[in-house]
């Protein structure tokens, strides 16, 4: 069942939203050379609940960190640990944060020292995929399968590809709602979209194969290929008056 929000209901989502995304940049900024993932885990959690929250992925289907924090071919998932941080890396931090009875849910691929210009291209594709989904949502009579054609077509343009195992979904007073949003299909497909719904958009792009697996601590999931993957993800809500973005920082 899908929820539509209430003004109210909007309110308390941008506070969540916001947590969410100062946590997210925090992360960022310590995607540092020597620095661990176990660090930035911690760093994570200090803000969110400094903020007066609760992590959302901490013991949720019995994670075991506040934040997922992937590494190169690494795609989601990743378990925060003492693995250090080396130049050229590319770190997907994945966040989410409770507040007042609402989840705000971000994510984004952050560079180590001096990456590859191929690395930051996928970084960049990727990202400018979320923002091709949102035009597409904001167009008049949108449905879902919009969102995710945008994503698609935009990302295999450059030679890239699409995870279909994991996807988008719903964000409110459970962290993942009704509906799934896929990052790929046909437009004009699917449910219309309305005002007062409240998604996360998250596309997962892969540099080789679209295919992946999971390793053996039954979270991390990893390119088939061993390529590079790049996240990137929002919490929005739809509006009378278009898109807003709310898992927003400032």
């Amino acid at each position: 069942m899908i929820t539509l929000r209430s003004e109210e209901e909007l309110r308390r989502m941008r506070d969540a939203g916001r947590i969410a995304a100062i946590a997210r940049e925090a992360g960022g900024e310590l995607c540092k050379e020597g620095v661990t993932t176990a660090q930035i885990d911690a760093a994570i959690r200090k803000v969110i609940r400094a903020h007066g929250a609760s992590p959302s992925f901490l013991h949720l289907y019995g994670f075991p960190a506040s934040a997922c924090i992937s590494v190169n071919e690494e795609v989601i998932h990743g378990i925060p640990s003492d693995r250090v941080l080396k130049n050229g890396d590319v770190v997907k931090i994945d966040v989410g944060a409770f507040y007042k009875g609402y989840h705000g849910d971000c994510a984004a691929s952050f560079p180590v020292g001096t990456i590859s210009p191929d690395a930051q291209k996928l970084i960049d594709v990727t990202r400018e995929s979320f923002f091709e989904a949102i035009r597409a949502a904001e167009k008049e009579g949108a449905r879902l399968g919009d969102i995710g054609h945008a994503v698609q077509t935009y990302v295999e343009k450059f030679g890239y590809s699409v995870v279909r195992e994991y996807v988008g979904h719903g964000v409110g007073q459970k962290l993942h709602e009704d509906p799934e949003v896929p990052n790929f299909g046909s437009a004009g497909r699917g449910i219309r979209l309305s005002a007062g719904m409240t998604l996360a958009i998250e596309p997962m792009i892969n540099a080789g194969t679209h295919a992946v697996h999971t390793l053996r601590n039954k979270w991390t999931v990893v390119t088939d290929d061993g390529k590079l993957s790049s996240h990137y993800e929002n919490t929005i809500a739809l509006t009378e008056h278009g898109v807003e973005i709310l898992t927003d920082p400032s």
